[in-house]
């Protein structure tokens, strides 16, 4: 199979167009959001972050922002920071230029004169990087060339029932086709991760299973939490998920039954023919999403039973929900209809296959409804308090 992307310099090939304002920490968010505000075709998120930060947590920041501007989706950056931040320019800039070799350019609000010569710097920078992305053309690639970030949010019975097994068998179904498939959000594999780690292809994978999920109950631990105090969500349990190991034993069925190739850490650099692999991520869907991206997905399919609008200023997010309700309601959001899965009115194969369909046109071009609506929430992992 195959669909039509975008070459980069640095061989990858993107599913989206897009020319990145990447803010280097929360002091430069606002200007970002004005200078893409102006330019058709440009994008940019609020980060948080990047300053007053244990390192660790900075890393953090600092692996997302980079593999946002690395993703196969972005064209090229024009990175803004304030010129005082924990992540320096000098510093992002370099680590971008380790993961890429695509267009970039650099602005430090202290050093350009302030935030209005910032702005008109950024936006004549960002129109002509517009211009220059404008003259590539689709090409036409094999389906393995696709890294695929799958994620669950908002979720209730028919997700584990009807959405997560579906997701699984399309994961399945790519994986054979040579393409990477992500599952995710650690937090969510409590109680059933005995089950993943025997499908470890490795031991030591199987050990970086446990590893991870142990390693979030003790993050927690150590400010006196435990993860069942917030999960299963109100809206989880609201909707028909009593236990975290519920919820879990739902949330895996988005990784298919293929063999678990690696563990990858948070926003760490993902490859293209990995086949299914893990990525530890929060349950924030806005947090596990931004890992998946940073690491390279170029598309993250989301199943959901009570709806969500989360998206992605960087790639799409495709939404997928088997309760006929939460379809209808929020039909705004919500892109592909899995409820045949539980009341039969198609059979699985074909429904598989549509949703391989529909996955090929939006990764050929067709937005989601997250994209029409300019949904772009982002948030980043972290580890503690800020200092």
């Amino acid at each position: 199979m195959k669909f039509y992307g975008y070459k980069r310099p640095d061989g990858k090939v993107g599913i989206r167009n897009h020319v990145l304002v990447l803010p280097t920490s929360c002091c430069a968010s606002d200007t970002t959001r004005i200078i893409a505000s102006q330019v058709e075709g440009a994008v940019t998120f609020n980060n948080q972050n990047g300053c007053s930060q244990v390192p660790p947590d900075m890393k953090l920041t600092m692996d997302v922002i980079v593999g946002f501007a690395a993703n196969p989706n972005v064209y090229g950056t024009v990175v803004v920071s304030l010129g005082c931040e924990g992540c320096q320019m000098d510093l992002v800039k370099e680590e971008i230029e380790k993961r890429t070799n695509k267009p970039m350019k650099t602005l430090i609000i202290q050093e350009d004169g302030g935030t209005i010569k910032t702005i008109e710097k950024g936006v004549r920078y960002a129109r002509e990087m517009v211009a220059e992305a404008s003259k590539l053309q689709r090409e036409e690639f094999p389906i393995s060339e696709l890294i695929i970030g799958t994620n669950c949010g908002g979720s209730d019975p028919s997700s584990g029932l009807g959405a997560n097994p579906l997701l699984g068998k399309l994961s399945d179904k790519l994986v054979s086709m040579g393409s990477t498939s992500v599952l995710c959000e650690t937090t969510e594999f409590l109680g059933a991760e005995h089950i993943l780690a025997r499908r470890g292809r490795t031991k030591q994978v199987s050990d970086k299973i446990y590893e991870i999920v142990h390693r979030y109950e003790r993050s927690l631990a150590l400010v006196g939490e435990e993860i069942r105090s917030g999960n299963p969500s109100p809206g989880n349990i609201a909707g028909g998920l009593t236990t975290l190991e519920e919820k879990s034993l739902g949330c895996i069925h988005k990784g298919g039954s293929s063999i678990i190739n690696e563990v990858y850490e948070y926003a760490e650099e993902l490859h293209t023919g990995d086949g299914l692999i893990i990525m530890d991520t929060p349950s924030n869907d806005a947090a596990s999403v931004a890992g998946l991206v940073a690491g390279g997905c170029q598309i993250v399919l989301f199943t959901t039973g009570l709806g969500t609008p989360t998206g992605n200023s960087v790639a799409p997010v495709m939404k997928l929900t088997a309760n006929k309700n939460t379809y209808e309601k929020m039909k705004d959001n919500m892109d592909f209809d899995v409820s045949p899965m539980i009341y039969g009115d198609i059979d699985e194969e074909t429904l598989v296959n549509n949703l391989m369909e529909y996955l090929i046109s939006v990764s050929s071009g067709e937005l989601v409804k997250a994209e029409v609506l300019g949904y772009f929430e982002t948030a980043i992992s972290r580890y503690c308090n800020y200092m």
